[in-house]
């Protein structure tokens, strides 16, 4: 073979070649249509892999967010009420004619003429309650529901009861309402731990201002401030002793609603907050569960709380002149000056010129402190005097009495 003839080389690799180049071509083909079968798979695949993630990852996000308050918002939730009120309020003013009618000409002929009159007026009230039983025990505040004539409860889910005032406890401002549902009712349980933690989280819940109801409550977080609480008491007002404090918004409306932990038990009731503008500053104070539950037991027994106690104490509030003739180191506490014979006191060994300092273990500074803490009491049961009598610090236990009539 002639290696510089063109033709014969030409022919040679045409046919040497060839059977290679088919090789090719054909390996080629099925592998360019197994890219092509492959790269068809692959995308599908990948998206799904790529959901199956995001969809993990929305759900590690979600569940990130879940904590012992929204824990504790959903159980609570359920079991939150709007309480509407028809009531009944008297409103006091002075008569514009009475200063002319007081001329005795005209009292000579027409008799005397009151200054001042009492007009009744009837007014709807708004304010919040939480369910305590599954057949439809229903606490709130006495200032929502105690002069009420007609109760309508409305519950997260849209649905509407007619209520009815089981009794009301003006002194501490807890009020009892029953309802009579169809079906078992989502209810709260009051917390076993009596001593809440100052610091540890609470939320509020309610219906503020009456802005929702028949709706889900809002929902406000803070932690205690602060416990044993005592507020100054207003003139035949309820008695504000050993109250939570917290700074979670409390507003007009939801008084009445829970004060829950971070485990959606109750620790306490919504019912008053401390503000020069009438909106919440952050001092809010709840009724501690210890004495709510005590309340509601007499309210569904009795119907009323039993403070009908007697003592047989005759005092006055220690002033300057009194705590100087007794050489009192401190202008405070309470002068006994008078024992009723055979009462009580005497039986407990009180004597004139002492000077009440101390009730349950409690400073007491004035007779409305003393009354206040006597208030968690009740006929028969004996209650512990810290008194001072000759300078020396004395204790007496006293047993409560019954007023007669």
């Amino acid at each position: 073979m002639k290696i510089n003839d063109s033709a014969t080389v030409r022919g040679y690799y045409s046919s040497a070649v060839a059977p290679f180049v088919w090789i090719v071509l054909v390996t080629s083909v099925v592998l360019g249509c197994h890219r092509d079968a492959r790269s068809q798979l692959t995308p599908p695949a990948r998206a799904q892999s790529t959901d199956s993630a995001a969809a993990d990852l929305n759900e590690s996000v979600y569940t990130s967010r879940q904590t012992a308050i929204t824990r504790a918002v959903e159980r609570a939730s359920p079991a939150v009420v709007s309480v509407n009120v028809t009531g009944i309020q008297e409103v006091r003013y002075r008569d514009p004619f009475a200063d002319f009618f007081s001329d005795p000409w005209f009292e000579h002929f027409f008799g005397q003429r009151r200054r001042d009159r009492v007009q009744q007026r009837q007014v709807q009230n708004l304010g919040s309650g939480f369910v305590i039983s599954p057949d439809g025990y229903i606490v709130t505040n006495d200032h929502v529901a105690g002069n009420a004539t007609r109760i309508t409860v409305a519950f997260p889910d849209g649905s509407t009861l007619e209520g009815r005032l089981i009794g009301t406890d003006p002194a501490s401002d807890i009020a009892l309402i029953k309802v009579d549902p169809d079906e078992e009712l989502p209810f709260l349980k009051f917390s076993d731990d009596r001593n809440p933690i100052v610091g540890e989280w609470v939320i509020a819940l309610g219906n503020p201002f009456g802005l929702f109801e028949a709706s889900e409550p809002s929902v406000t977080v803070g932690v205690v401030s602060a416990t044993g609480r005592n507020l100054e008491s207003a003139r035949n007002g309820p008695v504000y002793q050993d109250m939570i404090q917290t700074d979670a918004a409390i507003n007009r409306g939801n008084s009445g609603g829970p004060l829950v932990n971070a485990l959606g038990e109750v620790i306490g009731v919504n019912t008053a907050i401390y503000s020069q503008t009438g909106g919440s500053v952050g001092i809010g104070f709840a009724v501690p569960v210890e004495r709510v539950i005590r309340i509601i037991e007499e309210l569904r027994e009795n119907g009323k709380v039993d403070r009908s106690w007697y003592t047989g104490l005759h005092v006055w509030d220690v002033d300057r002149r009194i705590a100087d003739a007794l050489d009192l180191t401190e202008v405070r506490g309470v002068l006994v000056r008078d024992v009723d014979p055979g009462s009580p006191a005497e039986d407990a060994g009180f004597q004139a010129y002492d000077v009440i300092v101390s009730v349950a273990g409690e400073k007491v500074g004035n007779q409305s402190g003393v009354v206040a803490r006597l208030y968690d009491y009740r006929p028969g049961e004996a209650v512990n005097f810290g008194i001072l009598r000759d300078g020396i610090e004395r204790e007496l236990t006293l047993r409560l009495g019954r007023q007669s009539g």
